[in-house]
């Protein structure tokens, strides 16, 4: 199938979201914890996160236009402060609904029954279940022109994972996490490893065998 971009603006817009949605392949699927200057807290599903650095560790996010009200966005405008927590195979369905358009006075974890959890302190909630949990500072804010989009890039202040789900080198091992991976708007998978190479060095290459 070829299809043009006039092809696909012809298309009614959920055809056209799912297919846009989906051609770059799976995705992390993750819920955004924030708190508002209120008190109130918010949980929010995105598959936009993506790795930026490793030193100092920071973290990416893609957020919708702001034309509207975002009250994940707005949390962490406000407060400065946010959590990312792995989506696992036993609050998939609960992660999901997240989506929803719901008040900005009603608390996800409380409309879904999703446990949240405090951790060291921290000033925006943890989802208790999550397989990975990481504390996040907003360090940057930038606007993308093209469609009114907004990156939010965040440092690391610490992460919490099970002590099984790290392996010798330093990775994490998802079958050991279950986390799932997202395609599309409402497609949910789970991961398994096919294969782990030695990292990537020119020494390291042995050919194909």
């Amino acid at each position: 199938m070829h299809l043009s971009w006039n092809d696909i603006a012809a298309w009614d817009r959920i055809r056209r979201l799912q297919l846009i949605n989906s051609i770059t392949g799976y995705k992390p699927a993750n819920l955004i914890g924030t708190r508002s200057s209120a008190g109130i807290d918010n949980l929010a599903i995105f598959s936009s996160v993506v790795h930026l650095g490793s030193n100092p560790a920071l973290l990416g996010m893609i957020t919708r236009p702001d034309t509207v009200p975002r009250h994940t966005l707005s949390n962490i405008r406000d407060t400065g402060y946010y959590t990312i927590n792995h989506v696992s195979h036993d609050i998939m369905r609960e992660a999901h609904w997240t989506s929803a358009d719901w008040a900005a006075d009603q608390s996800e974890f409380e409309v879904l029954g999703i446990a949240s959890e405090e951790l060291d302190l921290f000033s925006a909630p943890f989802v208790r279940d999550a397989p990975v949990r990481m504390a996040m500072s907003l360090v940057e804010e930038l606007p993308i022109k093209a469609n009114g989009t907004i990156l939010l890039i965040g440092k690391l202040e610490f992460v919490r994972f099970p002590d099984a789900a790290l392996d010798a080198d330093g990775s994490l091992n998802y079958e050991q996490l279950q986390s799932v991976a997202i395609s599309g708007l409402d497609s949910y998978h789970s991961a398994t490893r096919l294969s782990k190479f030695p990292y990537a060095r020119t020494q390291n290459w042995k050919g194909l065998q």
